[in-house]
């Protein structure tokens, strides 16, 4: 089976190096070019100088971009040299509207359209054990099943175009949350003396576990956020799920104000440091 990748960021560009691994002939694009020529060098693949040419003989196309008009440049680039029966799985996490509105849109093409936010991170994506959660049509997602499965350790069909990208928002809601819950945890934690690593070893067995606890509560009181998935890439996840809230009546208040602290990490210099970090709205580490 042909397939084309485009998009190399952090998730993208081990996400392709599964497929090639996988046996798929894999042709990739990313917008900076020396980083798909990069990636072809390493993988042995081959890289397109645009998205047309990169899907031009594709069964299956994957998308890893950034944000809607990302992807709403790159679909429309691609569009044209998408050959009819190919199916486009956009694992972006974008907008549910715009991916009901490009379902449509390929459809008119005779190409099927996917919407498959992943989770599980830069270490998910190098492992191998994303989780992949999709909207669209069952024999789309049957067909490019076999392909994602290369990279995912759960595929799940959640429902109609645009609920993949819907349940991704539930997912940054809860993780959001969490993530909160365990900054004051922890910083609560080391004001009142007690040895964090004997606290953890306490809790983390009980009703308090979690997987950020497990992965990122250490961290957090050792003031190390280097690990991936940005306060800014939080932050336009969070506008999604905020901005459907109104749209549905949903009511996020913790949400809203958890992203708001976001906020305060993005003006301290933090955009860049992972979701973790929220806990230096407490211990204004700098």
């Amino acid at each position: 089976m042909k397939c084309a990748f485009l998009g190399l960021g952090v998730m993208g560009y081990p996400m392709a190096g599964h497929l090639k691994r996988a046996g798929f002939d894999v042709v990739v694009f990313n917008r900076t070019s020396a980083r798909a020529t990069a990636w072809a060098a390493e993988h042995g693949g081959r890289a397109a100088p645009d998205p047309a040419a990169a899907v031009a003989e594709a069964d299956v196309v994957l998308a890893c971009l950034g944000d809607d008009p990302d992807v709403a440049a790159v679909a429309a680039q691609a569009a044209g040299g998408l050959k009819r029966g190919a199916v486009f799985v956009d694992h972006t996490t974008a907008s549910p509207a715009l991916a009901r509105r490009l379902h449509g849109d390929f459809a008119g093409i005779g190409v099927a359209f996917v919407d498959a936010p992943v989770s599980g991170g830069e270490a998910g994506a190098k492992n191998g054990k994303l989780s992949v959660m999709c909207g669209g049509d069952a024999p789309a997602i049957e067909r490019a099943s076999p392909v994602i499965g290369a990279y995912a350790a759960r595929i799940v069909h959640v429902g109609p175009p645009g609920a993949g990208q819907l349940c991704k928002a539930v997912n940054q809601i809860c993780i959001a949350g969490l993530l909160q819950g365990l900054a004051e945890g922890v910083h609560f934690a080391q004001r009142s003396g007690l040895d964090i690593d004997k606290v953890l070893d306490a809790i983390s067995a009980g009703a308090a576990r979690s997987w950020q606890m497990e992965n990122r509560a250490r961290t957090m009181a050792a003031g190390e956020f280097d690990f991936g998935f940005a306060v800014d890439w939080m932050r336009k996840d969070l506008r999604i799920a905020l901005a459907e809230a109104r749209e549905n009546g949903a009511r996020l208040p913790a949400t809203a104000l958890i992203d708001q602290f976001y906020a305060d990490i993005q003006a301290m210099g933090g955009g860049r440091c992972d979701t973790s970090s929220l806990i230096r709205r407490l211990t204004d580490r700098r």
